[in-house]
């Protein structure tokens, strides 16, 4: 009883210790009810034919029509296509590039050099794609960009990266991976940062070389972070990048360019076909529940790891 006693009281007090944090987080989570819960009410649209004049209580009510129109779209199959290609291509290269760089960076033993590298690498996370879609098409213009230019001095014809849509998809995905890979990195350094330096003394008595304790030590040693990022990235297989596209991509490139995302946006603010895009959406959403759950279930099972 006393034992109990005391258990309670030292959770009142820690609760009481606590409150100020609890309370600082009130503001945070009144956002995300407003912006984020309140508007899933807004999912009704995709099983009505709704109209702003009727709203949501006067809509008709259509059941899975607009699902079955989606699917019967003449571009459904080549925008899905393209989604889930430029999605799986970012999230592989993805997980590499940063990795690779992370690997590199911390054999580096000049912290000058190291921090000065990190800062370059890491400062166009913080651009939004509206500025560097506009850099971007400076520097791969088929008439005076940069990239055009050094492939003309080495003997190359000029290459239409933003309007061929053979190219366009991979310059999607490399241009993105470039974007944020230096984010990418900075976690895999912190990771790199507990790995224990007893194990490569022990590799090295074994005689392992430095390619072999990268390979038994330090891989297995990020393998949790790895798998974590993993895991939260395979929730956005059908997220190839609105932004990015949207500011980018043109009529010439849809064959090859068009993803969910703005398909969305032409259909729902262009065309105002505003149940028909949340239907999209809504099977986007389904698509990335199913997704993020099976690969949190591989991951506990193959890496003994879980996110949640």
């Amino acid at each position: 009883m006393t034992s109990a006693l005391t258990r309670a009281n030292r959770s009142a007090a820690r609760l009481k210790r606590e409150m100020p944090l609890h309370f600082m987080l009130l503001p945070g989570l009144a956002l995300i009810i407003v912006f984020h819960y309140v508007p899933m009410f807004g999912i009704v649209m995709a099983f009505q034919d709704f109209s702003p004049s009727k709203g949501f209580a006067k809509s008709l009510w259509v059941g899975l029509e607009n699902f079955k129109y989606v699917m019967t779209l003449p571009n459904i199959g080549s925008v899905i296509f393209n989604t889930v290609f430029i999605a799986v291509m970012k999230i592989v290269l993805g997980l590499i590039v940063p990795i690779s760089v992370a690997l590199m960076l911390n054999e580096v033993a000049l912290k000058v050099f190291k921090r000065t590298v990190q800062t370059i690498i890491y400062f166009p996370h913080f651009l939004s794609w509206v500025i560097l879609g506009g850099v971007l098409m400076d520097v791969l213009s088929p008439n005076s960009g940069i990239v055009n230019d050094m492939i003309r001095l080495f003997g190359g014809k000029p290459v239409y990266f933003l309007g061929n849509k053979t190219w366009f998809p991979y310059t999607m995905v490399v241009t993105a991976v470039w974007k944020n890979f230096g984010y990418d990195t900075i976690v895999y350094l912190a990771a790199l940062t507990n790995v224990d330096r007893n194990l490569y003394e022990a590799a090295s008595i074994d005689g392992a070389g430095h390619i072999a304790q990268t390979w038994h030590v330090t891989l297995p040693g990020i393998l949790p972070i790895v798998t974590l990022m993993a895991v939260l990235n395979l929730g956005n297989i059908l997220n190839a990048g609105f932004d990015q596209i949207f500011n980018l991509y043109s009529p010439s490139v849809y064959s090859t360019g068009d993803i969910i995302d703005t398909l969305v946006y032409r259909l729902g603010l262009e065309q105002a076909q505003f149940s028909v895009s949340t239907a999209v959406g809504l099977f986007k959403s389904v698509v990335s529940i199913v997704m993020v759950s099976l690969s949190n279930y591989l991951a506990g099972r193959y890496a003994n790891y879980r996110v949640f």
